[in-house]
């Protein structure tokens, strides 16, 4: 069953193109990642799915259903916001109840619906709490459960985890990951962080200038991207792209991921060592070559390299890409 079908989906902003032909198709229970720069229509698509914009042209249909021209209410969605959009007055019970009960739905229903999420969210203790009396992290786990209570045909998610520290989005993100799996739901979900993007999608929807560059499994297209910019886009740290005339394929670039690098005598690439990044464990070496290409390597474990130091690399030429001028993808 598909929950959600765009087809030929186009945004404008007076002269401003900001989507232009979307076509796609999400799958019922699938996790689907919209990622991509600053600027690239994610969020406008996403708004244009829940209808809190229209579509300059195209169609949007939820669950089999046509709902281009419904209203956001009417379409069987729920939308967990960047900012958790709280009401401050309500406790967090109330803050969950408050769709349910404008909907008319029936005391006990919004009762039993609220206690499931709560469970779920680890909420109970602070069901009688107000937004101001709970962490960042709380108050997002409540704009969530307000999101499960409503039992929705899709969920949204607009960058969720933005205005949370790096512990809590590592956590939150793990939390909503088991839900997934729990709700079987089919959910959407924005973001510009391409970590989440990788260790929370079923399928990735890359995005640049409002047009789709590529969909598919994480590591499909991490292995496999299409093209310069995905190659480039996922991945921290990200893909090297190289003259790769000196490498003895003239006419292309060539990318190499930091981790598909090593440290040898005698290497193709040479240069010296700019900074050392010591995580622990991972050492990253910025290496300026010659021709003043920066290179990143990444290296497994503790090493003792030193800035300012000359350093020769080798890669395996198997795990290396290809790509033209234009930044196509060129295959053997």
């Amino acid at each position: 069953m598909t929950a959600l079908r765009l087809e030929n989906i186009q945004k404008s902003f007076g002269n401003v193109n900001v989507l232009k032909d979307i076509d796609l198709e999400v799958a019922h229970g699938e996790f689907v990642v919209f990622v991509g720069p600053s600027g690239c229509g994610k969020s406008t698509l996403l708004r244009v799915i829940a209808g809190l914009e229209d579509a300059s042209a195209g169609r949007v249909a939820i669950g089999g259903r046509d709902v281009t021209q419904t209203p956001p209410a009417k379409r069987g969605i729920a939308m967990v916001f960047q900012s958790y959009a709280l009401y401050p007055h309500l406790d967090v019970e109330g803050n969950m109840a408050l769709g349910l009960k404008q909907a008319g739905e029936d005391r006990k229903v919004i009762a039993d619906r609220i206690a499931m999420a709560s469970t779920m969210l680890a909420l109970e203790p602070y069901l009688k709490r107000r937004p101001a009396e709970l962490s960042g992290g709380q108050r997002q786990r409540v704009a969530i459960g307000r999101a499960i209570v409503r039992k929705p045909d899709l969920f949204l998610f607009d960058e969720p985890l933005s205005n949370l520290d790096a512990a809590l989005r590592m956590a939150t993100r793990v939390e909503i990951a088991r839900l997934h799996r729990e709700l079987g739901a089919s959910m959407i979900y924005v973001t510009h962080d391409q970590t989440e993007a990788m260790t929370l999608a079923d399928r990735i929807v890359v995005l640049r200038d409002g047009r789709i560059e590529q969909v598919g499994s994480p590591m499909a297209l991490y292995n496999d991207p299409a093209n310069q910019f995905v190659a480039g886009f996922l991945g921290a740290p990200s893909m090297n792209f190289l003259n790769a005339g000196p490498l003895g394929a003239s006419g292309a670039v060539l990318g190499v991921r930091p981790e598909h690098l090593r440290v040898a005598d005698e290497g193709p690439i040479t240069g010296r060592i700019t900074h050392v990044e010591r995580l622990g464990g991972d050492t990253n070496l910025l290496v300026l070559t010659p021709a003043g290409e920066t290179v990143t390597v990444r290296l497994f474990g503790q090493h003792d390299h030193r800035v300012d130091a000359g350093i020769a690399l080798d890669f395996d030429r198997a795990r290396a890409l290809s790509f033209d001028a234009q930044g196509k993808r060129l295959r053997a």
